[in-house]
């Protein structure tokens, strides 16, 4: 699939400081801050979204651009478990703030949340 937007939520953020942060804004443009139907949960040090089927569930985040597909999601898939099955990367519609919908990449948790706390503000930083 040929999409150039990724949505992320958690340590992928530019105002969480980390190399891939840093990684993914060097190889990205700024689109805007949106949402996605489904919930967010703290699993370590980091967070896991999963897809939900209620339109009030929401989880927040930061839409990006990406400016060299392969190389970058190379490199995320990697850091973020893709081929341990930690993550998988599967496409979303999102919600930017001025209306618009997207079909953007996201990368949605693909373990067993059965023990893990929900952030009920679907806002990993707040």
């Amino acid at each position: 699939m040929k999409l150039d937007y990724l949505f992320v939520y958690g340590t992928l953020l530019s105002n969480i400081e980390n190399s891939m942060s840093r990684f993914l804004s060097a190889n990205s443009e700024y689109v805007g801050k949106a949402y996605f139907v489904g919930k967010i949960y703290n699993i370590h040090d980091y967070p896991g979204a999963i897809l939900s089927t209620n339109a009030s569930e929401r989880v927040y985040g930061s839409i990006y651009k990406i400016t060299n597909k392969a190389n970058v999601f190379e490199v995320l898939d990697r850091y973020e478990g893709v081929e341990e099955h930690l993550f998988k990367r599967i496409t979303v519609n999102a919600h930017l703030s001025s209306g618009d919908t997207l079909k953007t990449w996201v990368y949605i948790y693909n373990r067993s949340i059965a023990d893990k706390k929900r952030i009920y503000s679907g806002d990993y930083l707040n």
